[in-house]
């Protein structure tokens, strides 16, 4: 019996000092990336002919004239601009596009939105977003999705997710449309609250359950059946009780909002940015520059939803909002560009197919931002809304190593951005000379 013990202890420990040995190995791993061209989104500028070390998951030192470490495996992006892993602040990762119909809730088993989360996930990084902030899922199915990336189960970004998105009964974020039996009626559990009490109870239990983030629908949605596209939905009293309530967990809020008045109700009552804006006037605008309140512009999924209405893919309530809807927030989002409200990346990825989110760059152009205010916006500004910015949005020493590549001149054409040749994320590298590598799961 004392040998079997002895021989039983003898296994563990080999095994424990060869775990440790081979997390010791990745923690001292040491990249030097020989960069072409660096851009510095800090400063606005590019670094030509930049040394990056990485040791383990973050950066250790940038500079043109950083001596690499003996024993350094060197990646050469000598052909390549070298930016910071971008941040999609608005996606969905555990749907996919339903084109304004929500019937598939009565078909889906139980974790199916998550096995669709990590295809898209993967799909996202390999698209360059190495972080992503996921604001709104049924199931809890992003808070398991983002413990599976964190533990190196499934590849994907970093996640920093609100579980359910909290709601009025028959609002946005409520399932609307169905006959009264056919779904149960949704609680606090599910987001649904109404009034101070039951809003306060809503976000403590999401958080009690995973959430990074407080997502709301302060207003009505395109998506949703039974709301108008702009109409408040949530009270002063009631989003500024989610506000403070959030923020003695330290969680922000984020908040769904397309009419102006519902704007500015959430803007007043402290939220940390608004999500699409589609109509703002010149007060709306002066308090979120007031308040430093961020917009969000989701402009691919107004483009989206417009194409699938003139398509036929949309429901006719869905169809109706999208077509109405779409030149005013073209409008709201020229006019917060051009007034220097604070913009931050985001592209509701979901309602369209995921891996696509670059694209937002175009169009953030379109409206009238430099390639160089776009590249920042999905990167150091989101950073500072995520409240992030001493572990992302910048190539700087100490920061986790998230770090892509593309070739060409991105500051000349940002439909570059479309194709990027190298990815990694802290420290790991998922996508090399625009291939996939593959992925072994940690565990």
């Amino acid at each position: 019996m004392l040998k079997r013990m002895l021989t039983t202890l003898i296994v563990i420990l080999a095994v424990s000092w060869t775990a440790a040995g081979q997390s010791r190995q990745a923690t001292d791993r040491v990249i030097a990336i020989r960069a072409g061209r660096l851009l510095d989104v800090e400063e606005g500028r590019v670094i030509e002919n930049a040394t990056i070390v990485v040791r383990g998951e973050r950066i250790e030192a940038v500079g043109r004239d950083v001596a690499v470490p003996e024993g350094a495996e060197i990646i050469d992006l000598a052909q390549h601009t070298v930016m910071p892993g971008f941040i999609d602040m608005h996606t969905h990762l555990t749907g996919d596009p339903s084109y304004g119909y929500s019937d598939q809730a009565l078909h889906q088993w139980p974790g199916y939105s998550a096995i669709v989360g990590a295809k898209n996930a993967r799909k996202t990084l390999l698209a360059g977003f190495t972080t992503v902030r996921n604001v709104g899922a049924g199931e809890w199915a992003d808070v398991a999705l983002r413990d599976a990336i964190r533990n190196g189960i499934v590849p994907g970004p970093r996640m920093f997710v609100s579980a359910y998105a909290l709601g009025i009964t028959g609002g946005h974020c409520d399932r609307n449309g169905y006959r009264p039996d056919a779904l149960s009626e949704p609680g606090v559990e599910r987001g649904i609250a109404n009034g101070v009490d039951e809003v306060i109870k809503a976000v403590r239990y999401q958080i009690k359950y995973g959430a990074d983030v407080i997502k709301i629908c302060a207003t009505g949605g395109v998506l949703s059946a039974g709301d108008a596209v702009g109409a408040p939905q949530y009270t002063f009293e009631e989003i500024r009780a989610i506000v403070r309530t959030a923020a003695m967990a330290g969680r922000k809020v984020a908040a769904h909002a397309h009419g102006n008045e519902g704007i500015k109700t959430a803007v007043r009552a402290g939220v940390a940015s608004i999500e699409h804006g589609s109509i703002l006037d010149e007060e709306a605008i002066q308090l979120m520059k007031e308040h430093g309140t961020y917009l969000v512009p989701t402009l691919m999924a107004f483009e989206a939803v417009v194409k699938a209405a003139k398509e036929g893919k949309l429901a006719p309530w869905s169809a109706k909002k999208a077509l109405e809807i779409e030149p005013y927030a073209r409008r709201s989002i020229r006019m917060a560009i051009r007034s220097g409200v604070n913009i931050a990346f985001g592209t509701d990825a979901g309602v369209f197919p995921h891996g696509q989110n670059a694209d937002e760059f175009r169009l953030l152009v379109d409206a009238g931002m430099t390639p160089l205010q776009a590249i920042q916006s999905a990167t150091i500004q989101a950073a500072r809304l995520l409240g992030q910015e001493k572990n992302l949005g910048s190539i700087e020493p100490g920061k986790w190593a998230d770090i892509i590549a593309v070739r060409g001149d991105p500051l000349s054409d940002v439909t570059l951005l479309k194709n990027i040749d190298f990815v990694m994320k802290a420290g790991v590298v998922y996508k090399r000379d625009g291939n996939e590598i593959p992925f072994t799961p940690s565990k």
